[in-house]
């Protein structure tokens, strides 16, 4: 327990510095690194002739998105198949099958990393730099750009303009993610990631047999894997083999750089947010003011508005940590009947460098942060402790990853503001906006494609016989690797229940559609609601306003999310790992 909540204090506190950095780049602000990041981003406008200063509205923003993502799908997919060409290719490794290809360049596109492959047998160094390392660069950006703009939307002014894609691609990139990861590579060099161009090494082991070590450009994928949620491992086994995660100290690393950018998107949007209602009150003498007393230490850290959507994430977060923390330590009654001690709890799956204190908070965080690393198994895992991860996936707005996790709790906070109007019967309001009827058909369909696309596709797959052929484990647990695995897919997320036998035709397309409707029909939908909103008057608060930024709306906030989860999943949980639990420990 002492682990778990000194590793959560220091999250606390390099998130703030983090955040207010992250608020700045977003909003266009000084910061110290100006002079030479200008000159930087200066030079990518002139070469790819953009325009930085020329705004778009929603639907150009996604285009703009939405296209630049397809071409680089285009490039990358041709490289992945012709890998085997004598280039950056040491091991040999030849060109990859079709399918399979498709559902690679898919999920490294979409920010979601599933890995129908293993990476130091299937993937050359060329395919590793310029395809696997590029796309987790890109696919953040794009996710971090995309919640950017969502932000503008709803914090901006009566205008059509949610910024330019280009612009904020750039500045994330060069500003963000590229010096995190140069500092974060570094210390995980120093922690003994390989770093090199060398082939694998074949060493004799001290018990006289031979095995084989994987080298390569290890560390440069490492960190931006996790600082961009990214979640593909360099290798098949990823965060669990000490090639890639191999001390105590490492593991801080990749579990900090997961959770940085994530938490530090909800500080941009207080941070934006109070921008947008001090202009409006500056514009208008009229516009009521919280009062001063409520300007507490952590509103004025986060923001009032991200203060709720923060504590909001931070309870779902810390519910599904106690109990995956829990039901590990519980331990597997069926080996205790055969006579392994279970005293310690489940130690199965594994690391025990980790052991089940990191374990469940690694495991906990890559689902939460919609990361999809693993430093152990999650086929594994007890019933109830695989369920966490599970059903954080399902909710996909813990957090979250690249922004989309927080574009994703926003509409749930639309949805809550609705109810709440309903029920005292006023026209719901949210940061000072009116919610019409476009916005609330827009957040539903939001919110129903995430269950759609796991559920209609976990159906077909037991329901057919090209799905049923890669389950693995009869009964309840199959069911949780088919659940798992398209919610992972829907999710972004990218971890699996590796027990599924999942490189065939069926499950390459199938997962590789899901991949990529989970990523992009939510963010234009999201950006169709912010191209609403931001055309908006600022309406005055009355009496009868929901104050969004209390406490109270943050507990109204997680009823809100667990019913839609509960309503929406537990059919499906109640059969695969809810049943599961209740036969082991009957």
């Amino acid at each position: 327990m002492l682990q778990l909540i000194l590793t959560l204090i220091i999250y606390l506190i390099l998130v703030i510095p983090v955040g207010r950095y992250l608020y700045k780049i977003a909003a266009g602000k000084h910061t110290f690194a100006d002079p030479v990041f200008d000159r930087v981003d200066g030079v990518i406008y002139k070469l790819g002739g953009v325009e930085p200063d020329k705004g778009m509205n929603w639907k150009q923003y996604a285009l703009a998105l939405v296209g630049s993502n397809a071409v680089m799908i285009a490039i990358g997919y041709l490289i992945l198949r012709i890998q085997g060409i004598p280039f950056f290719n040491p091991n040999g490794i030849e060109g990859m099958e079709a399918t399979l290809a498709f559902n690679t360049i898919i999920s490294f596109m979409t920010n979601t990393n599933l890995q129908h492959y293993s990476g130091e047998s299937g993937l050359s160094y060329l395919s590793q730099m310029t395809v696997i390392i590029f796309m987790m660069f890109v696919s953040a950006a794009s996710g971090y750009a995309a919640c950017v703009a969502f932000i503008r939307g709803l914090a901006g002014r009566v205008t059509d303009n949610v910024g330019n894609f280009f612009a904020d691609l750039v500045r994330i990139t060069t500003r963000v993610l590229l010096p995190f990861s140069l500092v974060g590579g570094l210390l995980l060099v120093w922690q003994g990631v390989p770093q090199n161009f060398s082939e694998n090494v074949v060493v004799k082991t001290l018990e006289g047999t031979y095995q084989i070590l994987g080298m390569g450009p290890v560390a440069a994928l490492e960190i931006i894997k996790h600082l961009g949620t990214n979640g593909g491992g360099f290798f098949g086994a990823n965060s669990t083999t000490p090639m890639e995660n191999p001390t105590i100290l490492s593991n801080l690393i990749e579990l900090y750089s997961m959770m940085l950018l994530p938490g530090a998107c909800v500080i941009t949007f207080g941070k934006m947010v109070e921008d947008g209602r001090r202009q409006h009150q500056k514009n208008n003498a009229s516009g009521n003011t919280l009062p001063a007393e409520q300007e507490g230490i952590i509103a004025r850290i986060f923001g009032k508005e991200g203060k709720s959507i923060f504590l909001t994430m931070g309870i779902l977060f810390l519910a599904g940590l106690s109990l995956c923390y829990w039901a590990e330590l519980q331990g597997n009654p069926l080996l205790a009947d055969i006579g392994l001690n279970q005293s310690a709890g489940s130690m199965e799956g594994k690391e025990v460098r980790f052991g089940i204190a990191q374990s469940a908070m690694f495991t906990t965080v890559t689902t939460s942060f919609t990361t999809g690393t693993v430093n152990n198994m999650h086929d594994t895992l007890t019933p109830l402790g695989g369920m966490v991860p599970l059903l954080h996936m399902m909710l996909n707005c813990v957090f979250g990853g690249k922004g989309v996790g927080l574009m994703n709790m926003i509409l749930y906070a639309i949805l809550a503001v609705f109810i709440c109007g309903l029920m005292v019967g006023r026209t719901p309001e949210y940061l000072g906006k009116k919610i019409d009827g476009r916005e609330m058909k827009l957040t539903a369909l939001g919110i129903i494609i995430h269950p759609l696309l796991i559920l209609a596709f976990s159906a077909l797959a037991v329901a057919t016989a090209a799905g049923q052929a890669g389950i693995t484990n009869p009964g309840f647990h199959g069911l949780s690797q088919v659940l798992y695995e398209y919610a992972s897919s829907a999710a972004n997320n990218g971890s699996g229940f590796e027990g599924l036998a999942d490189n065939t035709y069926f499950w390459n397309i199938t997962t590789g559609i899901v991949m990529f409707l989970g990523r992009y029909l939510p963010i234009v939908i999201q950006l169709a609601i912010a191209g609403s909103l931001i055309k908006k008057t600022y309406v005055n608060e009355s009496a009868g306003t929901l104050r969004t930024s209390t406490v109270n709306f943050a507990v109204i906030l997680v009823f809100v999310v667990y019913i839609f989860a509960a309503l929406t999943f537990f059919p499906a949980l109640a059969l695969g790992p809810i049943a599961e639990h209740l036969t082991i420990w009957g």
